[in-house]
């Protein structure tokens, strides 16, 4: 048999071995009261499991090898952490294990008692030849109820992980969700393209300073072309020229320094995507709104959402231009639903969960989840795989679910410790 410890482990904690007759590799009679509690850390490999061994009964740890001799090769003879150990289970007995005080270590056997098909799924699992996943041959044999129940773990894991990114920006900007906010919506204004010269911008320009000249449309536009290093030079154009004159003396009040302009990418995007229309809108957002982060969690329908982001008006000289100083055919710069729905699932459910979980109110992560209920399935190549393999979506819920699932899971063969994979294995 083909397999790697970590098969014994699953093995030993789900009890897929025969029990029948269990017993010592010296013949004494064998019972597993509790297997005890994976351990994914140092020391033994299960933590407070019970044993009875004959007539005792024994409580401790449980160490798990392929072979005996393992025990050697691993260096745990003189490691303390495994004196408490209490029982040695190994797929092959090549060696016995004496302990520092002289007791031999009772062993258990596994070979013989694994069943093949169990090992056969594993095998396929694992070594076997799948083009996308590992399981893209068996998936759709998952019970449905079974499949969407991992999904909702996996996506909680998702928005767990990117939460902590948001908590340390928090941290950072001293507990102010609202500059949090507005970090990371400006960072994802920029897509993965321009997404950090986006983010260095807000960083470079807080909203205290924006803050201060609300009333005034062109300064906003004038403070974040400016910053993004969009101003240094001389234009033709009349409207770039007085952002120009706008952002030399808002640069010398605030002591601003811009961010350098080489960092926006224009190439391979659509002119409808060119970093200085998104700046443009960005620009049109923030003048246009306040106190977003507070309506966001005042807002409880995707509706009222979609409205605050994209109810707002591009200044009319981009109607005409994709860059300063050229002209192009007249086309409104109208941020679309499809830009408001990406900035809905990457940035408002994100920070729905996070400040839910942060300040322990339970309604904002629920708010959070139904959110990618209510949006669209993204289109992406992952998304398009799985619905080749019979795996259909239609929510940017089970979408994110299935990209945690492909990256976190899938990517590094963690079958054992997917809901999915388990299923498979225990098919009956």
């Amino acid at each position: 048999m083909l397999f790697t410890e970590d098969f014994l482990h699953y093995i030993w904690k789900f009890r897929l071995f025969e029990h029948a007759g269990l017993q010592t590799t010296d013949g004494e009679p064998l019972q597993i009261l509790l297997p005890g509690l994976h351990n994914t850390h140092s020391g033994p490999d299960f933590s407070n499991a019970r044993i009875k061994i004959g007539d005792t009964v024994w409580a401790g740890n449980v160490e798990i090898h392929i072979t005996s001799a393992d025990w050697h090769k691993h260096q745990h003879t003189n490691d303390g952490a495994y004196n408490n150990v209490i029982l040695h289970v190994t797929y092959r007995n090549d060696e016995s294990i004496i302990l520092p005080d002289g007791r031999k270590l009772p062993t258990l056997l596994l070979d013989g008692r694994i069943g093949t098909d169990l090992h056969s799924r594993y095998h396929q699992l694992i070594y076997g030849k799948q083009q996308f996943i590992p399981c893209e041959g068996s998936i759709k044999a998952i019970n449905s109820l079974s499949l969407h129940n991992w999904l909702t773990r996996t996506l909680v894991q998702r928005l767990e992980k990117k939460s902590e990114a948001v908590l340390a920006s928090l941290a950072y900007n001293r507990g102010d969700w609202e500059e949090t906010f507005y970090q990371h919506l400006a960072a994802n204004f920029g897509f993965k393209v321009n997404a950090l010269p986006f983010e260095l911008l807000a960083k470079s320009l807080p909203q205290q300073i924006l803050g201060k000249h609300k009333n005034n449309t062109l300064q906003i536009e004038a403070l974040i072309f400016g910053q993004a290093g969009f101003l240094e030079d001389e234009f033709t154009d009349e409207y770039p020229n007085r952002l120009r004159t706008e952002y030399q003396f808002l640069r010398k009040k605030f002591q601003l320094t811009p961010i350098e302009k080489h960092l926006w990418k224009f190439m391979r995007l659509r002119p409808q995507n060119f970093p200085t229309i998104r700046l443009a809108q960005f620009a049109a957002l923030i003048a246009q709104t306040s106190h977003l982060f507070s309506k966001i969690l005042e807002a409880t329908e995707i509706n009222e959402l979609r409205k605050l982001l994209s109810d707002i008006y591009v200044n009319e000289y981009w109607d005409n231009h994709y860059r300063f100083d050229a002209e192009s055919k007249p086309a409104k710069k109208r941020f679309g639903q499809t830009s408001v729905d990406l900035l809905l699932l990457n940035t408002v459910a994100v920070f729905l969960f996070s400040y839910g979980s942060r300040q322990k109110q339970q309604h904002y992560i629920d708010r959070s989840l139904q959110l990618l209920d209510d949006l669209p399935v993204e289109d992406n190549h992952i998304v398009a795989d799985f619905d080749t393999i019979g795996i259909k979506t239609k929510t940017a819920f089970e979408s994110q679910a299935l990209l945690e699932l492909k990256n976190s899971y899938c990517n590094h063969k963690r079958c054992l410790e997917c809901g999915v994979g388990n299923q498979i294995l225990n098919l009956t």
